[in-house]
């Protein structure tokens, strides 16, 4: 049904995976929507449990430039026009949504239209993935801070970063990087990275598919340098990384494969729901 003024778009956020993460807002917010627009990081668990059975969903998954993502460009003009079709409109997306999200796209699109929108904060990936593996990322004497990265492309970090990242004095998050970690590795130990430098990589982090594997910088260069993890991984290098065995208190799974896939399930739900 058309209203006459534009709904409101809420930018929420699903947590990385355990359904039990999602805050008390997105609930509710969740439970009231009129359409809910959903990244590939977002559980079917957590469109079952909070999402009701009426509502439109619709998958706007990414997937390192697969031909099956869904423009960016597209998805901006999808949420101005839901907004201008139904009063509550979720734009639901993994993890928090100001942490390495395209959200800043889809804020502009909004605002240029004039349409109303809200941000709900949702607990991001590198929280979920230190707590669930263990791992305080900022214990006493192991770490004055944490740097949130990325490095997908080999001129993104400079060498005199590299430098000063190869201190150790915080530690270091690396997020979407699982395929690049070679190289992270290797620009690590060129600037003078202590080689038994311990880290830790966390697949699936908080799901019932996590699994953690913890190398030393030499370590995973000698022996694990054609390693392959599956997606999401988040990686966490430094001192913290090492208390991993003495607090870990989550099970590694025997089970790998993907937890995350695209809302299949949700299809026949968007067919049954309003046209956009």
């Amino acid at each position: 049904m058309a209203i006459t003024l534009p709904g409101k778009v809420f930018f929420v956020g699903a947590g990385p995976g355990d359904p039990g993460l999602l805050t008390v807002k997105a609930a509710k917010i969740l439970q009231s929507a009129d359409v809910v627009v959903a990244d590939r990081l977002v559980g079917e668990d957590i469109i079952a449990e909070y999402v009701n059975a009426s509502t439109q969903v619709i998958a706007v998954g990414k997937q390192g430039g697969s031909g099956a993502s869904k423009p960016q460009e597209e998805i901006n003009k999808m949420l101005v026009k839901l907004a201008k079709r139904h009063a509550s409109v979720v734009r639901l997306k993994g993890g928090d949504v100001t942490i390495f999200s395209n959200i800043l796209d889809e804020l502009a699109a909004l605002v240029a239209a004039n349409i109303p929108y809200e941000l709900v904060p949702g607990i991001t990936a590198v929280s979920g993935a230190a707590a669930y593996a263990g791992i305080p990322l900022t214990a006493r004497n192991h770490s004055t801070g944490v740097r949130i990265l990325t490095y997908y492309q080999t001129a993104a970090i400079s060498n005199e970063a590299w430098q000063e990242l190869a201190k150790f004095e915080d530690t270091l998050v690396f997020y979407m990087s699982g395929s690049t970690l070679h190289s992270i590795v290797s620009k690590l130990l060129q600037a003078g990275a202590e080689p038994t430098m311990p880290f830790a990589v966390v697949e699936q982090a908080t799901t019932p598919h996590q699994h953690v594997h913890l190398f030393t910088l030499e370590e995973f260069i000698l022996r694990q340098r054609d390693a392959q993890f599956t997606s999401p991984s988040l990686v966490i290098m430094g001192r913290v990384a090492g208390l991993y065995p003495q607090f870990s208190w989550l099970p590694n799974s025997g089970d790998r494969s993907a937890y995350f896939t695209p809302l299949q399930g949700q299809g026949q739900r968007l067919l049954a729901g309003q046209k956009l």
